[in-house]
């Protein structure tokens, strides 16, 4: 399922197959969840090992729902989390093909996260910014990859 999001980034042809999603906060663990039942590997980053809990927790109480309504077997369910990863520093991301980051809306803290991430990923990776206030061309500006750095804006439900 992950080859159904490619991307065309400098004449490369790539394939998306692991995420990095910034943020295990009610947005972050949705976006985490799309992802993965869409067949993605996903590591979800947060400062705290709490957040990540409280994150997983949520992902977990929501495929529950859907099991419950039949809209999701057990054995997608599994899966699912079986495709979600968690950890507190950034070196996980580093071979994530597109990282979103779901932080709070906070210039400062959006730079800084993304010049984190234009350090650690590797080039070809997609930054996405799930922003639905900040300039994705300020933000864009804080790396080298500025092409490369695009507003995907998810709502909640």
């Amino acid at each position: 399922m992950g080859s159904l999001f490619h991307s065309q980034i400098k004449g490369n042809d790539m394939q998306v197959q692991k995420v990095g999603v910034i943020g295990a906060g009610q947005m972050g663990n949705g976006i985490a969840q799309v992802f993965a039942a869409s067949g993605f590997e996903v590591v979800i980053r947060d400062v705290s090992q709490q957040a990540l809990e409280r994150g997983v927790k949520s992902i977990e109480k929501s495929l529950d729902r859907l099991l419950a309504k039949d809209k999701l077997s057990a054995g997608e369910r599994t899966a699912t989390l079986g495709r979600i990863r968690t950890t507190t520093g950034v070196e996980a991301l580093k071979d994530a093909d597109m990282v979103v980051e779901a932080a709070t809306e906070n210039l400062e803290l959006k730079l800084k996260i993304f010049r984190e991430l234009d350090e650690v990923c590797q080039p070809n990776a997609i930054l996405a910014t799930n922003t639905s206030s900040i300039s994705i061309t300020k933000i864009a500006g804080s790396t080298n990859r500025s092409g490369q750095v695009i507003g995907m804006h998810f709502m909640n439900p």
